[in-house]
């Protein structure tokens, strides 16, 4: 086989492959702008700011006795007695265990709750993203990892539609 026969045969494997996927619809789904965007987004934020805010609250009151009693502790120093100045210094050294304790506890607490969310958000963007592929017949839909997608192919605020259609049909 020549040269020339060799390029001939690439050539048109180039086209016949060009031709099978001229065919094909794609498109792009910006799953960032979902997750941010998705009115069910919204409402898991809320739900955990609910959830999460006499946690909050309870942080927020223990800081201010920390502040409190260490502000007594400086001014009064001079005038208690060693007795109650070790028992105030031991009081506030408490406090700010506690404290760490708790906050430690709490930012556990909300990662838990918050990836929670996260998974449920996931899912039902996946299955908007799946029912709008199979009802508007798409061969492929891309997502993560796209460096350009023109708006041609990009189908998130379609998607975006779709969720919110969802969400209020609850």
């Amino acid at each position: 086989m020549t040269i020339y026969s060799r390029l001939l045969i690439l050539i048109a494997l180039l086209f016949t492959v060009s031709f099978t996927y001229a065919g094909q619809k794609i498109a792009f789904v910006n799953q960032a702008k979902l997750l941010q965007k998705a009115p069910q987004a919204e409402s898991a934020r809320n739900k955990l700011q609910k959830e999460f805010a006499k946690r909050d609250k309870s942080l927020v009151n223990l800081q201010k006795q920390i502040k409190t009693n260490a502000t007594k502790l400086q001014k009064d120093a001079a005038i208690l007695s060693a007795a109650e100045l070790n028992k105030l210094k031991r009081k506030v050294t408490l406090l700010r265990r506690d404290l760490e304790r708790d906050k430690a506890a709490f930012k556990e607490d909300l990662s838990i709750r918050q990836n929670e969310e996260l998974v449920k958000l996931q899912k039902s963007v996946l299955k908007s993203i799946q029912t709008i592929a199979k009802s508007e017949k798409y061969d492929l839909i891309i997502s993560d990892g796209v460096i350009y997608a023109s708006q041609q192919i990009d189908i998130t605020d379609k998607i975006l539609a779709q969720l919110k259609k969802q969400y209020s049909g609850k």
